[in-house]
């Protein structure tokens, strides 16, 4: 196990950092409150998001995609259990591959136990609507439990984070530069959708580019956000001030990116090459073809409509817009349906139990307390 000092500079221990506040549990006497009222309204939002996900599955997808499901599971039921199993390899593989992303991210994480914290955060985030938070959370336990410092925990999550967004964002591009290329023109809804996704990739690149270059700017835009939070409920201000937390984990960030943005790229890069293989085997495995253009379009789409958070992992959302688009392209309603359904089960649904296996390797590994955890002793390198 690598050592807290491996891991990153600490930050000693002291009231609750801005991130913390905005968990919604301020420190102080209103904390227990806070408690109290943050399980009921995560409880409500679980509820309706897997209502919502599953009035979309089992409603809109048949509908928008012109088929029932009888005539879906009469596809997916004639798939042998060795292509099953191949698929779930590529899965797996592919989560595999991210491990690079958390190591460039987090200097002194093994593979192994990067790969724990990929599918056990995984897990939650696809459990819950706005999962993301959530999966932060069971990420920081972790990577607490093993003795890696707050301060190199939060910039490993904020800059993998980034090149995550990124990453989903640059897709559509990509599949729109190769449809015009190569294929025909798309229609006026889709076309929105990825110039939506260009644009939201476009502004978030330019501003965490800004704030990274110009130690003057990152200051400005912390302070607006600093003033912002001011109106949020239930959030305090944190002393020191948020703006000096930003301006300390761009100096963490900045180090983290010149000695690791190659291993995190490649981790994507992998990641979602594997992913978009995954896809590809999955639509063929039900009868659907497609030129390459169509089939990355496709299954950029379906990337990029996991980021609408009104149900756990964009779950039914982006199912329903990918199957209606295959179906737009001439492929058979059935076929089509069967075969985003298909990723579906292994992008979302088989993590799951897979994050509970990690979370049971997790529960056994050694635990290690973190170099900063005692007030007034910081661990640095």
């Amino acid at each position: 196990m690598t050592s807290s000092s491996e891991s990153g500079v600490s930050t000693p221990t002291g009231p609750p950092t801005g991130p913390q506040l905005l968990a919604g549990v301020p420190p102080g006497t209103d904390a227990e409150a806070s408690r109290r009222r943050v399980p009921w309204m995560r409880i409500l939002q679980v509820v309706l998001g897997l209502g919502l996900a599953v009035a979309l599955l089992g409603w809109a997808l048949p509908h928008f995609a012109h088929t029932t499901w009888a005539d879906v599971w009469s596809v997916l039921s004639g798939i042998p259990w060795t292509t099953a199993f191949g698929l779930f390899v590529l899965m797996v593989l592919g989560l595999w591959l991210y491990t690079f992303t958390f190591t460039g991210s987090l200097p002194g994480i093994p593979h192994v136990k990067a790969f724990v914290v990929n599918v056990s955060g995984s897990a939650v985030g696809n459990l819950l609507p706005a999962g993301g938070a959530a999966g932060a959370a069971a990420t920081y336990k972790q990577l607490r439990s093993w003795g890696f410092t707050r301060r190199a925990i939060s910039t490993s999550l904020i800059v993998s984070g980034v090149w995550n967004v990124l990453a989903r964002l640059l897709l559509p591009i990509i599949g729109i530069a190769l449809m015009l290329v190569f294929a025909a023109d798309l229609t006026p809804a889709v076309m929105r959708a990825a110039a939506a996704g260009a644009v939201g990739g476009t502004v978030v690149l330019a501003l965490f580019i800004t704030m990274l270059v110009s130690a003057r700017a990152c200051l400005a835009i912390a302070q607006v956000a600093e003033r912002s939070l001011r109106f949020v409920p239930f959030v305090r201000s944190s002393d020191p001030p948020l703006s000096r937390h930003v301006m300390d984990q761009r100096t963490q960030t900045i180090s983290v990116i010149r000695h690791g943005w190659l291993s995190m790229t490649f981790g994507l890069v992998g990641f979602f090459g594997m992913n978009y293989l995954l896809f590809w085997f999955c639509q063929n495995t039900v009868g659907v073809q497609f030129p390459f253009a169509y089939m990355f379009f496709a299954f950029a789409l379906s990337r990029l409509l996991t980021s609408v958070t009104v149900t756990p992992g964009g779950v039914g959302v982006s199912e329903t817009g990918v199957a209606a688009l295959l179906v737009g392209w001439g492929a058979n309603p059935a076929q089509a349906t069967a075969g985003v359904v298909l990723y579906s089960l292994y992008v979302h649904f088989l993590e799951v139990p897979l994050g509970l296996l990690g979370w049971v390797a997790w529960w056994f590994s050694p635990k290690k307390r973190p170099l900063d955890s005692a007030v007034g002793e910081p661990a640095t390198h």
